[in-house]
């Protein structure tokens, strides 16, 4: 299985950081302006120079999620419908749901 790196401040090798870290704070999301994984948004913008792009609609089949726990990449649709990972069953933080919109078209269809 290949390592993907988790940028940001990452605390623990469950990609914890130092904006969000309780016990379920175990995901990496991919950012689609960069292509590179930090835990949270927060982490995205001290490091990086430009705005975040989020990803769309249709491509909620892209892998660009990374379990902390298993370190398995999930689909955005996996992740969104999950409340623990598929593979390990780790739990997720429900609460990471405010703020899908920082990183998926998550708008209203009309």
């Amino acid at each position: 299985m290949k390592t993907l790196k988790v940028y940001g401040q990452v605390i623990d090798n469950e990609s914890r950081c130092i904006h969000y870290h309780s016990t379920r704070d175990i995901i990496s999301l991919k950012f689609r302006c960069c292509d590179k994984y930090y835990p949270c948004y927060k982490c995205h913008d001290e490091f990086e120079d430009h705005p975040i792009a989020v990803w769309g609609r249709a491509e909620f089949d892209e892998h660009a999620i990374l379990c902390g726990a298993c370190k398995c990449e999930l689909t955005i649709h996996e992740y969104m419908n999950a409340e623990r990972c598929p593979y390990c069953t780790a739990e997720f933080n429900p609460g990471c749901a405010t703020h899908y919109h920082f990183y998926f078209d998550v708008k209203a269809q009309d």
